[in-house]
């Protein structure tokens, strides 16, 4: 890793004090954890985790550069398939994990240009430093909608409206599972003197070894496998009455996540824009991702009560939603205006780009009508 940068002294303690956290908790656990707690204290750790301490995650000064940091478009498209969703269920929005808060910032500030506000915007977010960072961007650019959104801790009982999901399933801990000479190991994390060093055990959770087993791959085979992401859409489609779940982020269906050629997993990890495949680089300062698997989202889904209303990749998604129409009344000769924005939908759209990688997923209770955004494209026998 001699080619990435060096972090400050200040952020090398930070990661020093986060491992000593970590090799403690495989002390407690008879020497081994397996990697879903591994990735679950490196990103969620209180005050130490990547997600929890006060570092910049996103944009230019972070490790990545989400859609919404990237475009405001990417926000007003999403924000007019979200006034169709709430017009048909109740209008309320609930949005997890919302990063920095710019994809909450351009949905209400749409919303309020189509006159189509909602009663509450509700955000989930287990990061108090990234709660506080939300909090001041729409104070200082929406101060009169402030009001409306509140903050939660968990999820509501009861949920009814639009629930949006940007990379937030790909940032939630897997477990890795290796497939060898007919045997399933479960790789985790163990202990050797100062460094983490990778072991493989029969896997014991029982949900983890029923889903191995119906995954067929060849020998020698590494991938992953999301408990926890299973776990919040059960959970969000328990609770939802009315309305609509979506979800963006980088993914494919089963058959392409367990395809043969992918035999060394989706697992991956991203500092100051570099990406890279070693976890157990300075923890706590670098992202740790894994592709979603969309075939286990919509199958959990339709396991609590709801159907699918729509899969397709963002390209689709947001030329459906009229991404191009939003700079229609920009004229080309100005191009200090237009060429920036025109080079943002190149980069939201293209197959090169983010366009087909990242897929959307959509599904509901209560709701039939097609969708405006999966109108074309419809990418559900990938599933």
């Amino acid at each position: 890793m001699s080619s990435l940068p060096l972090p400050s002294p200040e952020a090398q303690q930070h990661s020093r004090q986060l491992c000593e956290l970590i090799h403690h908790d495989i002390a407690l656990q008879d020497g081994w954890i397996p990697f879903s707690r591994f990735m679950e204290l490196a990103l969620y750790a209180p005050g130490l985790g990547y997600y929890s301490a006060g570092a910049s995650k996103f944009g230019a000064a972070g490790d990545f550069i989400t859609a919404p940091e990237l475009s405001p478009l990417f926000g007003r498209t999403m924000a007019r398939q979200l006034a169709d969703i709430i017009a048909l269920s109740s209008p309320h929005i609930l949005e997890l994990g919302a990063g920095s808060g710019k994809l909450a910032l351009d949905i209400l500030g749409e919303l309020e240009r189509l006159e189509q506000l909602p009663a509450s915007y509700s955000i989930l977010e287990v990061s108090a430093d990234l709660r506080e960072r939300q909090q001041a961007l729409l104070h200082k650019h929406l101060p009169h909608l402030f009001e409306r959104v509140q903050w939660l801790d968990v999820l509501p009982a009861q949920i009814s409206g639009a629930v949006i999901a940007n990379e937030v399933l790909d940032a939630l801990p897997v477990h890795l599972v290796r497939w060898s000479d007919t045997r399933i190991f479960e790789r985790g994390v163990a202990s050797k003197g100062s460094n983490f060093i990778w072991e493989e055990r029969l896997p014991e959770n029982p949900a983890l070894l029923e889903l191995t087993r119906q995954i067929n791959v060849p020998d020698d085979y590494l991938s992953e496998i999301s408990l926890t992401a299973r776990g919040l859409v059960s959970s969000l489609c328990e609770r939802l009455s009315n309305g609509a779940l979506m979800f963006i982020d980088y993914g494919f269906g089963a058959r392409e996540y367990y395809h043969p050629q992918r035999s060394t997993g989706t697992l991956m990890c991203h500092y100051r824009h570099q990406a890279h495949d070693d976890p157990f680089f300075l923890p706590g300062l670098q992202d740790i991702t894994a592709h979603v698997d969309f075939t286990a989202v919509a199958e959990s889904a339709i396991d609590h009560g709801a159907h699918l209303l729509g899969y397709t990749t963002q390209a689709h998604f947001l030329i459906n939603g009229g991404i191009t129409e939003l700079i229609k009344d920009i004229s080309p000769d100005n191009l200090a205006a237009y060429i920036p924005l025109s080079a943002q939908i190149q980069k939201l759209t293209s197959p090169a780009e983010m366009g087909e990688l990242f897929k959307v997923i959509a599904l509901g209770k209560g709701i039939d009508a097609p969708l405006r955004n999966f109108l074309s494209g419809d990418k559900s026998r990938m599933l």
